[in-house]
């Protein structure tokens, strides 16, 4: 069953506001770069504060600088403790042997590397690379999605990948937030196409396609990790979009983060399963 336009009941629509959720009609909806808008949050989109308070970037995306200052932390840490990552004569730290991805130290109950080697990074080019990419990734869906919907696509696509790392090669060390940024970059692909910008899904369409070219092509990259990253976050975004489109009813929201829910926990399930 379809909503009611929020200002206008009389006219049903299947298009929410990317903002606040609410149905809003063609005559209601006002374009933006991260999906259709309802003229109350278009308003407050634009306005601009200058000399008071944090910056309207930080504002609109605190989760995605917040995961950025996590990693650059945490790789000092890495500095601080030997090597900063994998050297090029594979020596690492205790640091980073007690926290990097290794499916039997899993195994043996150190569920927790599912996450923090997500955090681990092999040195200051991965970490370059990533963290690029998920600023520009998560200033596109952080604003789009709100943070609480964004985090649990975050931590669903890590665990995804963590997932992926294990099936392809449980015994190899396996670090960075590569599997969840690529599944940022689904999601991205999945609800541009989601909310009609061809455009925009056409852009990360190309930018998925050449880093999986290059996972395979460049040695030392978890291919697994990448691709478990890849379908976790697709899996979400279609969750998002089918919550968009009223297929989840009215109080989507909550079935939507039960579904990434879901991705994560299934991706838990499943590595312990292959280790």
């Amino acid at each position: 069953m379809a909503e009611t336009c929020y200002r206008h009941p009389d006219r049903e629509t299947r298009v929410s506001c990317s903002s606040c959720g609410r149905p809003i009609c063609p005559d209601c909806m006002t374009p933006t770069p991260v999906g259709m808008r309802c003229p109350e949050c278009a308003s407050q989109r634009t306005k601009v504060v200058q000399g008071v308070g944090r910056p309207e970037g930080f504002a609109q995306t605190p989760a995605t600088y917040v995961l950025i200052a996590i990693n650059v932390i945490v790789f000092l840490i890495e500095i601080a403790n030997g090597s900063g990552g994998l050297s090029e004569q594979g020596r690492i730290s205790q640091f980073f042997a007690d926290f990097c991805l290794f499916g039997p130290s899993v195994a043996e109950g150190e569920w927790y590397r599912l996450v923090t080697s997500g955090f681990l990074h092999a040195g200051i080019i991965h970490l370059g690379f990533n963290m690029f990419l998920l600023l520009i990734l998560g200033r596109l869906l952080e604003p789009a999605l709100g943070t609480p919907r964004f985090l649990a696509l975050y931590f669903a696509s890590l665990l995804a990948g963590s997932f992926g790392a294990l099936v392809v090669d449980p015994e190899a060390l396996s670090v960075g937030a590569s599997g969840a940024v690529y599944g940022l970059a689904g999601a991205v692909f999945i609800i541009a196409r989601g909310r009609g910008m061809d455009a925009l899904a056409g852009q990360i369409g190309f930018l998925i396609v050449f880093n999986l070219i290059f996972s395979f092509v460049v040695p030392r990259i978890s291919v697994g990790a990448h691709i478990g990253g890849l379908i976790g976050g697709v899996v979400c975004a279609l969750v998002i979009v089918a919550g968009e489109k009223g297929m989840l009813g009215r109080n989507r929201r909550p079935l939507e983060l039960l579904g990434m829910a879901a991705v994560a926990a299934a991706s838990v399930v499943g590595a312990f399963a292959v280790v």
